[in-house]
């Protein structure tokens, strides 16, 4: 085992399963995660967690790696370590940062009642609830680009969220606007670049947009949600900032005592499962 194995044994054996909202499934050797944990929580096989822990595998890409830090709840310092001894460059500030702060992830765990996921800078989906995958379908299962909110929107169009001809128009002034404030940010990150290139070249509307130079903002809004087992019904959806960062927090909620909240209890108990 090499200092990377080693590192990544260390801090998996460090985090309890109930501080990353799992159960601890009876007895345990160690207190901490076990590598099929670790592995579930990165998105990660079971036996590449086995190969890199054992020294048995090809350096581990930036997202790999990213996906260990959140998984592990890394701080800044240890996330940077881990790059270095992996032989990876350091996130490095001129680009988008997929990174996600042990107290985001905490309120991501804690809050099982709302539907919530976090996006980075150009609105791709780093991490969500099962309350969100429950309400607006299974982000893991979405390759590559369908992870970006914004691609979604105009690419797969007629998803589980309806929207008024006011609320996309403000919805697209909004993303839109977020979008070129991340381009002036990070200029030169090519996934930014490339996603702005494709929504440019494949789709008139953002075409137009893009070239308007409209601007817009996030407000609270109430939206509405076609669900296929659940029914249709009305939520409260905010767009919520990550101080001392750029990602964002997409959180729905209800109201006490409404359809809505009942609709979402349901939810919780059927996840992912369809409703027989």
């Amino acid at each position: 085992m090499g200092e990377l194995g080693r590192t990544l044994h260390a801090w998996r054996d460090r985090v309890t399963p109930s501080e990353v909202g799992l159960p601890a499934g009876g007895k345990r050797r160690a207190p901490g995660l076990r590598r099929e944990e670790l592995a579930h929580l990165a998105g990660l096989s079971v036996d590449y967690i086995v190969r890199l822990e054992q020294g048995r595998s090809d350096s581990p890409s930036a997202q790999v790696l990213t996906a260990l830090a959140r998984a592990l709840r890394l701080s800044d310092a240890e996330r940077n370590h881990l790059f270095v001894l992996a032989g990876e460059v350091e996130p490095s500030p001129g680009r988008m940062s997929a990174y996600i702060p042990p107290g985001v992830q905490r309120i991501v765990d804690q809050l099982e009642g709302a539907p919530l996921c976090v996006t980075d800078a150009a609105w791709t989906m780093i991490t969500w609830n099962p309350m969100f995958a429950a309400l607006i379908g299974d982000p893991s299962e979405w390759p590559g680009r369908r992870r970006n909110i914004l691609y979604k929107h105009f690419v797969e169009p007629g998803d589980r969220v309806v929207m008024t001809p006011e609320q996309q128009q403000n919805f697209r002034n909004a993303m839109v606007t977020d979008l070129r404030a991340s381009l002036a940010r990070y200029p030169h990150d090519p996934d930014l670049k490339a996603l702005i290139e494709e929504l440019r070249a494949g789709h008139d509307d953002f075409a137009h947009l893009w070239s308007q130079r409209v601007v817009g903002f996030h407000q609270s809004e109430r939206k509405t949600i076609r669900h296929p087992d659940v029914g249709t019904f009305d939520i409260d959806c905010d767009v919520l900032a990550v101080p001392g960062s750029d990602l964002r927090m997409v959180v729905y909620t209800a109201a006490p005592n409404t359809e809505a909240a009942e609709k979402l209890r349901l939810l919780s108990v059927i996840g992912l499962q369809a409703l027989t």
